[in-house]
């Protein structure tokens, strides 16, 4: 199985990991590898440290089998939402000047992946793409993101908060007799009436908890059902590979459907274990003595960490079940239009994979024991 068979008939692939192993520039490949086979993609990211654009800008100018690049921006996001599920223009305006709305939606705690959702949900429908790649935060984060949309539909779901949007009380309704209170003391402090902010703003919202609602839960089917697949970024080093492994074992038990791994900068070629003493004679015939010995530093220390990368890699494989895996090698610069095209190659073509051919050979092995 290739990377195009298994996202063949997918509408969204997920691209999570740790930090620093290339999942931005792996979404950035996915999404040329599959415009390059005549698909529509999109390719969003939900990481605020990465600048997906960036890299995608890379692979020349744009054309008509480029796929689109989208920064996921929560603010706009959910302003934008706000104001197709507001029953009308009055609400979107009274929402949306609402004092608690406006901190809330500054705070970065939950409204990345509530923007996430609503923007998974516009591309989804809105059928303009054929796939959507999504560039996810680091491991943690990303895990947030798959379960938000269970949270959120419980949530808005959720009777008390219904109660609260229904309420005209202008207070004693939003909150028992403490609660009220200790907004009341607050407000004082900081001059912003907050009970009152707080009964209008669940008011104005009275109309849109159902839209929120219809948007988690069409979400968080997607993301576990047949048309959604996860792929796990990793590099051989020790800590990544613990991570992704984690990430599995959560992806699992929620029934997250995982496509597979993706193993990046390995350190590819046959490992030659060379003769110390013959390197450097043979070295230093041709070079002057410093720089020959720092070319024999360097030879011995690319050995060992091609070694470790092996290593590593083996302990991998052993640990999984069947998941299809792609190993891809350490690239110059994948930021670069030249990178980024060779690590296209690699991940849609095995036979572009330089990756030492024992690495090659187990790698085809795993993908296709199942």
């Amino acid at each position: 199985m290739t990377l195009p068979d298994l996202l063949a008939g997918k509408r969204v692939c997920v691209c999570a990991g740790s930090g620093g192993v290339g999942k931005t520039t792996t979404a950035a490949a996915i999404g040329l590898g599959m415009a390059a086979r005549d698909m529509r993609v999109a390719v969003l990211t939900i990481d605020p440290a990465r600048r997906l654009a960036d890299v995608l800008a890379a692979s020349g100018p744009e054309g008509d089998g480029d796929p689109s690049s989208m920064t996921l921006d929560p603010q706009r996001t959910l302003d934008e939402l706000i104001g197709r599920l507001a029953r009308d223009e009055r609400a979107r305006e009274r929402i949306l000047s609402n004092p608690v709305y406006r901190e809330l939606s500054r705070a970065t705690a939950g409204l990345q992946e509530l923007a996430a959702v609503a923007k998974l949900y516009e591309l989804d429908r809105e059928g303009e793409f054929d796939l959507i790649v999504l560039d996810t935060p680091p491991s943690r984060n990303a895990l947030q993101f798959l379960d938000a949309p269970a949270l959120l539909e419980r949530f808005f779901a959720g009777r008390g908060l219904r109660a609260l949007a229904s309420s005209t009380d202008p207070g004693l309704r939003i909150a028992g007799r403490s609660s009220e209170w200790a907004l009341r003391a607050l407000g004082r402090a900081t001059g912003v009436d907050l009970l009152t902010n707080l009964s209008a703003l669940f008011g104005a919202l009275g109309g849109a908890l159902d839209g929120f609602s219809e948007r988690a839960a069409h979400v968080r089917a997607l993301l576990r059902g047949a048309e959604a697949t996860f792929l796990l970024i990793t590099s051989p080093a020790r800590e990544p590979i613990e991570e992704a492994l984690f990430m599995r074992r959560r992806f699992q038990a929620s029934g997250a459907p995982l496509g597979g791994v993706i193993v990046n900068r390995f350190r590819g070629g046959p490992i030659a274990e060379h003769d110390a003493a013959g390197l450097a004679a043979g070295l230093a015939t041709r070079l002057e003595p410093g720089l020959a010995r720092r070319v024999e530093l360097a030879c011995a220390e690319h050995s060992s960490l091609a070694r470790r990368d092996h290593a590593n890699l083996a302990g991998l494989l052993s640990r999984l079940d069947g998941e299809h895996v792609v190993v891809v090698p350490e690239l110059d610069d994948p930021s670069e239009a030249s990178g980024l095209a060779q690590m296209e190659r690699h991940l849609f073509d095995y036979r572009a994979n330089d990756a030492s051919p024992s690495a090659r050979s187990a790698t085809v092995a795993r993908s296709t024991s199942r």
